[in-house]
């Protein structure tokens, strides 16, 4: 099957049929929540202290959604107004931005004490009109990455590099823009579960910063991924932290999307924002009949 970002522009190949997709797919909305719990991970962010957080590309907001559930507070952009639609239709707690990252992050100097990104850079990468050049367009997201960070904070990005050669822009470009850190790569020996995670840190060097251990299933120490250059960090920790919790350990069960309770947690919230919101009753989240 074909790359998605080969296939059509982000904004037309996340339409409305695609959206849905992140709303009822349970395996689908299972690898975003696994991806951004690992992020989230990833930002070593101080215990017990609620952040601002920049989801960049954040879709249907379901990593946004595991934001919420870690106590923080978040806003998300993505250029696809059908995912945001749907992130809206879902109840998410975070502000929602339409907006183009290749176009630059408009966000106030120094807003955000992290940002997580899941599958959205690579898109960077592919010129769609011939104004649209992929090393512009990652010059100026990252340096729009770079001034929305506080100084020390850290950025996150999941992406999927297409080859080696796109790899390289990507993080070239991160490091042009005055990020340190570089790639951690998750099982770096496996086909399906290798994943790429750009840890970046903004602002000056900071000598306590320490790049994570990456997950390796099969316990090799430090190598070089699948010999594209980057230096992948491998650790054998067996099962890790983020594993634990959605096994339920530290972590409350995830209640299923318009579920009664998920339905009630979500008015009680928009309640608690003063938005007019109608009384539970016996219908609260009852399927409705089909319509003739």
């Amino acid at each position: 099957m074909s790359r998605p970002e080969l296939q059509a522009p982000a904004e037309i190949f996340y339409g409305e049929q695609e959206a849905s997709k992140y709303l009822h797919n349970s395996r689908m909305i299972e690898v975003q929540a696994s991806m951004a719990e690992r992020a989230l991970e990833m930002l070593c962010l101080p215990e017990g202290a609620p952040a601002l957080l920049l989801d960049v590309g954040c879709g249907t907001g379901l990593s946004g959604e595991v934001l919420e559930e870690e106590g923080h507070w978040w806003v998300g952009t993505d250029i696809s107004r059908h995912m945001l639609a749907t992130a809206q239709e879902r109840g998410v707690e975070g502000g929602l931005v339409h907006d183009d990252m290749g176009c630059g992050l408009h966000f106030r100097d120094g807003l955000f004490d992290g940002a997580i990104s899941i599958s959205a850079i690579q898109w960077l990468c592919h010129a769609e009109t011939s104004e649209h050049n992929p090393r512009k367009r990652l010059a100026v997201f990252f340096a729009s990455l770079y001034k929305a960070l506080r100084r020390g904070a850290r950025a996150v990005l999941q992406f999927y590099p297409q080859n080696p050669e796109q790899l390289q822009l990507i993080t070239a470009s991160a490091m042009r823009a005055g990020f340190g850190g570089g790639l951690v790569v998750d099982f770096p020996h496996s086909t399906r579960a290798k994943k790429y995670f750009l840890c970046l840190l903004a602002g000056p060097a900071d000598p306590t910063f320490a790049m994570p251990n990456a997950l390796g299933a099969d316990g090799a120490g430090d190598g070089d991924g699948d010999g594209d250059g980057a230096r992948a960090h491998v650790q054998n920790v067996g099962r890790s932290r983020q594993h634990a919790r959605r096994a339920g350990a530290g972590k409350r069960a995830r209640t299923p999307i318009k579920s009664r309770d998920w339905v009630v947690r979500k008015k009680e919230s928009q309640r608690r924002q003063g938005k007019a919101v109608r009384d539970d009753s016996k219908y609260t989240a009852r399927s409705r009949r089909p319509k003739f």
